[in-house]
């Protein structure tokens, strides 16, 4: 199947016009309005993402955070982890967002595409998160400068894909 993809940053939802493409990751403040565009990736609408999902292609990697239960939480206390609903078939890479990465989030986000991609760095691999956040913009940044060629970035998240009606799986933290 081929899928034709039109680029049109102007006028995106969710992109605003007045938050300029840093030349550096985003470090701070991750839920605030994004760029239009990241230098080295396609940045898709929800409709396009919907193409390339069907498609069955291209790797889809929710990037959101997950907070794990922590250690020596006091007796008798109750934790509940938030349940992830994202687009179906993804791999969920938590916190590999950020705009630091200690090194051992740095090896599992590799690792993590490597378990989808192998060493294919042609492929076709989108990133997201939800709406007005920098965590998906950051990740798709790295993954272009560690050599992938084929980077789509979804601004609108999972957020777009539900309010355009696409139905979410539960996910797990990869």
């Amino acid at each position: 199947m081929a899928i034709i993809l039109i680029n049109v940053a102007a006028g995106r939802a969710g992109a605003e016009q007045n938050a300029p493409e840093p030349e550096q990751y985003r470090t701070e403040v991750y839920r605030a309005p994004v760029p239009v565009t990241l230098k080295g990736a396609t940045v898709v609408t929800t409709d396009e993402v919907i193409a390339l999902w069907k498609d069955k292609s291209t790797v889809f990697v929710d990037v959101l955070p997950h907070d794990p239960k922590p250690a020596n939480l006091p007796a008798g206390t109750v934790w509940k982890d938030k349940v992830r609903e994202d687009i179906p078939g993804s791999i969920w890479l938590a916190n590999v967002g950020y705009g630091i990465l200690n090194k051992e989030t740095e090896n599992y986000f590799r690792k993590g595409l490597e378990s989808r991609l192998g060493q294919d760095k042609k492929r076709r691999v989108l990133f997201y998160c939800m709406e007005h956040c920098w965590m998906s913009w950051n990740a798709a940044k790295r993954a272009v400068e560690w050599g992938y060629q084929s980077v789509f970035w979804y601004p609108l998240g999972t957020d777009g894909w539900i309010a355009a009606g696409q139905v979410t799986q539960k996910n797990e933290p990869h």
